[in-house]
């Protein structure tokens, strides 16, 4: 994470006051449910998940209650603090496990090579728009993940429609396209907001961005299946200006391939 968006996260909510306004209010309350439906939908049933940002620990409950196992990690104390207390009789029943160290314990650690490995990394409500060196992570989502790993995040989306009201975006949208990110300082929380593209770049060649689906539950059909990202996708990104946050499903490459860098992706339009 960069400095502001760390210090931010050192003065948020407590878990409890957390928990309160992220199920307050009804929009969130849908973006929640899609996420945990496209999860159900992609992860193989009884799995291991991992859970990056886990916060107060609503979806690592939700996944453990429904057969999967879940390791876990946030960076904030007292995010852990009501993560523990929520998921207690889980963690002590073995269903749940907390990672409680520093964020730069977490991503430059040496992941066991003999240790179990989880089948989708999940990321929800938008942590990884917080994390400057998206590529660092990614390299522990690797090592991280088994063969088939994917990664399941929830970004904000830099696209949506009812942004493009505020000056905000528009002081930035020239920066944007050009170098495929911006930073907010504030006043909410520190973060970035990323260009699909930007995304796809950052996450190679460790994972491949391969599909995009709007953050809210489907409308049609074919909506629940999202835009595949290739070299026909240019205009993906259409599909997620309806919506504050889109949903990102990352493939794990090969690892011959993460070790070279010998992976390509068309991400222009993006």
């Amino acid at each position: 994470m960069n400095d502001t968006a760390a210090e931010y996260v050192k003065q948020m909510l407590t878990g409890a006051e957390y928990v309160r306004q992220i199920t307050s209010v009804e929009s969130d309350r849908r973006a929640r449910s899609a996420f945990h439906d496209l999860v159900l939908r992609v992860a193989p049933p009884g799995g291991a998940l991992f859970d990056f940002g886990a916060g107060p620990g609503i979806d690592a409950r939700f996944f453990a209650e429904r057969g999967f196992t879940v390791g876990a990690y946030d960076v904030d104390p007292r995010m852990r603090e009501f993560f523990a207390e929520h998921c207690r009789d889980l963690m002590d029943g073995g269903r749940v496990a907390l990672d409680c160290s520093t964020y730069r314990e977490f991503v430059t650690r040496r992941t066991s090579e003999t240790g179990a490995r989880a089948d989708v990394v999940i990321s929800n409500f938008a942590p990884l728009n917080l994390v400057a060196d998206l590529h660092e992570l990614f390299a522990k989502f690797h090592a991280l993940t088994g063969p088939n790993g994917k990664v399941i995040a929830s970004v904000l989306s830099p696209y949506f429609i009812d942004d493009m009201k505020l000056s905000w975006w528009w002081r930035n949208a020239a920066r944007m396209w050009s170098d495929g990110y911006f930073f907010l300082p504030g006043p909410q929380a520190p973060h970035f907001r990323r260009r699909l593209a930007n995304f796809a770049s950052l996450s190679m060649p460790y994972f491949r961005l391969a599909r995009l689906f709007r953050g809210l539950p489907p409308l049609l059909g074919r909506d629940a299946k999202g835009v595949e990202i290739g070299d026909s996708a240019g205009f993906a990104w259409l599909r997620a200006t309806t919506s504050r946050f889109m949903f990102l499903e990352f493939e794990k490459c090969a690892p011959q391939a993460a070790v070279s860098g010998n992976i390509g992706q068309t991400s222009e339009g993006l």
